[in-house]
């Protein structure tokens, strides 16, 4: 529990003593000025816009030693805790009965088939509700006892992000596994709706990737390599919109973000990503029609368009393949039926 020294300069109230803390961050150096709301949504993403408000109106946001309103825009150096009332839950798996897709379980790993806005894993914002919750739930309604915490998640994909997940329920399959996603044996396609018309039918993007300069809460391509980490993403055009691309990667290395980064640095932005300025129709179009209709698609599409399409993997136990696909989702498949309506009339 935190107490008088844990932080200079905190003014609390009777009500507010014996908060503890749930987030400690110093803003990075080459961060550019953002409002703390917005800062706190993008650093953790499995919290919400409106947790993230209510926090801030309850004054337990601290920055410097002084309580601040969610309007309050970060600055380099800035000494950022988050207290709350309740001890942090970074340890605390809560079964919880929530629908989750599984497409496969033995006794030694489920496949998950993600629904896009559900969070993986439980942290600040959100301690409950996420895919780890659902399967602690799952396992336990099975008789099964299986450590989350400790074993479990062998690869992630971003909360707005939909499809195949592997998950481990042991030691031993955890490190078979992670050990296939280290050597990039195993077979992952993606599908990815991006801004423009890819000149090319197929191609390779190469560039590390590492923390955007000025906006740390992006990565950013570094063909020179003076920064970042390797990174390669093959692609192919599945189909074209005119002012739209759908394509099919797959990653020869997997770096946070690489898609979305990669397919911006080539001018080719993933479809209404707003972290990465692809949540506005494509420049240099005005036709009023056109925006409204790109307004259409993003009401039925409201994230970015990206789905681990398939994945495959060789099984810990039996030494065989495993391989599975998932179909795109409804929202992204309404947005091609709207594309191709739109392009025909």
């Amino acid at each position: 529990m935190l107490d008088s020294n844990s932080i200079e300069n905190i003014d609390i109230d009777e009500e507010n003593k014996g908060l503890y803390e749930h987030l400690n961050i110093t803003v990075d150096s080459k961060q550019e000025p953002l409002r703390i709301d917005k800062f706190l949504l993008i650093y953790r993403q499995n919290s919400s816009r409106n947790k993230i408000s209510q926090t801030c109106r309850a004054g337990n946001v601290i920055v410097n030693g002084t309580a601040v309103k969610q309007n309050y825009r970060v600055k380099p150096g800035d000494q950022i805790s988050v207290l709350l009332t309740h001890p942090p839950r970074e340890n605390v798996i809560i079964p919880q009965d929530i629908p989750v897709n599984i497409v496969y379980e033995d006794d030694d790993l489920v496949v998950v088939d993600k629904e896009a806005g559900m969070v993986v894993h439980p942290g600040f914002g959100n301690w409950d509700g996420t895919l780890v919750n659902a399967l602690a739930f799952h396992f336990e309604k099975n008789g099964e006892k299986s450590d989350l915490d400790r074993v479990g998640l062998v690869h992630r994909i971003d909360k707005d992000t939909s499809g195949l997940l592997v998950i481990a329920k042991n030691e031993y399959a955890l490190s078979f596994l992670a050990k296939q996603f280290f050597n990039r044996t195993t077979k992952r396609l993606y599908w990815a709706f991006v801004w423009g018309n890819m000149q090319d039918e197929e191609g390779t993007i190469r560039g590390h990737i590492g923390r955007h300069p000025k906006n740390r809460m992006q990565m950013s391509v570094y063909e020179d390599g003076s920064q970042g980490k390797h990174a390669v993403t093959h692609y192919k055009v599945l189909e074209r919109f005119k002012y739209m691309t759908w394509v099919e990667c797959k990653l020869e290395t997997g770096r946070t973000h690489q898609i979305r980064a990669h397919f911006r640095h080539i001018g080719h932005t993933l479809f209404n990503d707003e972290r990465y300025e692809g949540h506005t129709p494509l420049r240099g179009i005005n036709l009023p029609k056109y925006k409204q209709f790109i307004k259409n698609v993003f009401e039925i599409l409201p994230r970015h368009a990206l789905h681990a399409h398939t994945l495959g993997f060789i099984h810990p136990t039996t030494k065989k393949e495993l391989y599975f696909e998932s179909p795109m989702p409804k929202d992204m498949a309404d947005a091609v039926k709207k594309w191709r309506n739109y392009l025909e009339n």
